[in-house]
This record gives C-alpha cells, structure tokens and sequence, in this order.
C-alpha cells in the first residue's frame, strides 16, 4: 500500500528591502575606487638586462626574494612547455602581452621539372621535406601600445 505524502505548507519567506543591500556594496566599492593605485613611472632601458639583473629588479619591484621570482619563471617555462608540446593544446596566452602558437607543416613530396622563379624559363627538382612543426609568437594589445 503506497502512501501518499501531502505536500507541506509554504510560508513566505520574510524579505528585506533591497535599497540597503545594494547601497553597501556599491558604497564599497565608491571607497575603493576613490583611491586609484599610484601610477609608477616607467623609463626606457639604455642596455638590455640580463637574466641575473631582471631577477634582481623584479624581486626589488614586487617585495620578493630573488629566489622566489626565479621560481615564478621557471614555472612559466614549465608551463608553456606543457602548452607547446607535442599531443597538447598548441597555444599559449601570457594575457595582454603575447600569444604562442604551434603550427604543423604537414609533410611535402619531391617534385620534378618544376620551374624555376629565379630564372625564367629554366626547370629544376625540389626536394621532399618531412613534417614539421612551426612555432609562431603573436604581440597582443598591451605590447603593441608599449612600442608607442
């Protein structure tokens, strides 16, 4: 014998006016937006740094330790080699900055009496080329605006 559960009575739930809520988040968020970080001053660079000297001026920027920062970038080598290697997802984004993209060439057989574009006229034999994969790095929007 099956029993039948009578559905239970719904009250309704006790609301709060929505001006208050909405008025402390956006009071919030007025307060923070009123103090802008301080922009830094960037300069141009007479001579290009090393890896030892970037290290030093990134850690000396950010408050971190040398090891730290180098750290940091060895796990972005990791990172975009795990990207960029082969069976994986061929593209790499370092957001606003660049995108690294993989390209396969599939594979070209030889071919003969082709002609020749340097001399007109003439014929000549072009090799066969094994598959191959490309790589191709694409500035994005900020580094474009940073030659500017």
């Amino acid at each position: 014998m099956a029993v039948t559960k009578k559905p239970a009575a719904k009250t309704p739930a006790a609301k709060k006016p929505a001006a208050t809520k909405a008025a402390a988040p956006k009071a919030a968020a007025a307060k923070t937006a009123a103090k802008p970080a301080p922009e830094r001053k960037i300069t141009a660079l007479q001579n290009k740094l090393t890896k030892t000297q970037m290290l030093a001026e990134i850690a000396e920027n950010t408050g971190l330790n040398r090891k730290d920062v180098n750290a940091v970038l060895e796990e972005l080598n990791v990172l975009i080699e795990r990207h960029i290697k082969k069976r994986s997802v061929g593209e790499f984004t370092l957001p606003g900055l660049l995108k690294i993209k993989t390209i396969k060439k599939p594979a070209t057989k030889a071919r003969k009496n082709v002609p020749n574009p340097f001399r007109p006229g003439e014929t000549m034999d072009v090799a066969a080329k094994p598959a191959s994969t490309k790589l191709r790095v694409l500035p994005l929007k900020k580094l474009k605006d940073m030659t500017l």
